[in-house]
């Protein structure tokens, strides 16, 4: 069972052994509505939009928001900087962590209806359970696009174990929409599979906006499987992205 909708200006997808139902997507799709009613900066009644032109302070926002923040600062000290909740002109800005945390709750409502579903909403991937094939129950599998030909893949990723979240930050559709380090960005494109969306979300919009070091630094503070396209195109990976290259032709074997 496949539905499709489009939520915070690009599509979501859900892919559900045992459909969850129209009251249930219904529900999923509310908390899209609801999230990016709240945090988008396009809607003029939306609350970032009425602090981006000065109608509203932080301190008089919605505790949601406050708390949306203080989440985002968070990850802005925990990455040194790499990622940050503010806009070169000062604005404040949690696209890059709202998205995440909308499709996680999105998965909760699921979760109530379907034992093994695959939701992406844009670079994000969340998964539960497993697929069937030819009756055989195997792992859901999501593809890490080639930012140099948007027709094929660089690499497939198995969602198995606590290895349930999947996220791509990159160049090659939406432009330079990442707030880079003034110098040392090297990278176009950024996969991050992790045990739960959030931490690939920020991590892969962090390691996308920062430098080698930024990576090095990530890498080693969390247990995730990382792989990045650079601008000369090299692909290269940590050691638990290993199986994603078998079944797809590369350009260089990852690895650093």
């Amino acid at each position: 069972m496949i539905r499709t909708a489009r939520v915070m200006g690009t599509v979501a997808s859900l892919h559900a052994v045992d459909d969850p139902g129209d009251e249930a997507w219904s529900e999923v799709l509310g908390v899209f509505e609801r999230w990016e009613g709240v945090f988008s900066l396009w809607r003029a009644d939306s609350e970032l939009d009425r602090m981006a032109h000065g109608r509203l302070s932080l301190p008089h926002a919605s505790p949601l928001v406050r708390e949306v923040y203080a989440q985002a600062l968070g990850w802005r000290t925990a990455t040194r900087g790499a990622f940050t909740p503010h806009r070169p002109d000062g604005v404040v800005d949690l696209s890059g962590l709202v998205k995440a945390l909308a499709t996680d709750e999105a998965g909760r409502v699921l979760d109530e209806t379907s034992g093994s579903w695959l939701l992406g909403v844009g670079g994000d991937v969340l998964g539960r359970g497993g697929q069937a094939v030819d009756a055989r129950h195997e792992p859901w599998r999501c593809g890490v696009v080639d930012p140099g030909r948007r027709d094929a893949l660089l690499g497939v990723v198995e969602l198995t174990g606590h290895r349930r979240a999947v996220a791509t930050s990159g160049t090659a559709e939406r432009g330079e929409h990442v707030w880079r380090r003034e110098s040392g960005a090297v990278f176009t494109q950024v996969t991050v599979c992790a045990d739960d969306l959030v931490t690939a979300d920020v991590l892969a919009t962090a390691i996308l906006a920062g430098t080698p070091d930024d990576l090095d630094g990530i890498t080693d503070a969390w247990d995730v499987d990382v792989a990045t396209v650079d601008r000369d195109g090299v692909l290269s990976g940590t050691p638990g992205t290993r199986g994603w290259w078998q079944t797809c032709e590369v350009s260089a074997q990852p690895g650093w």
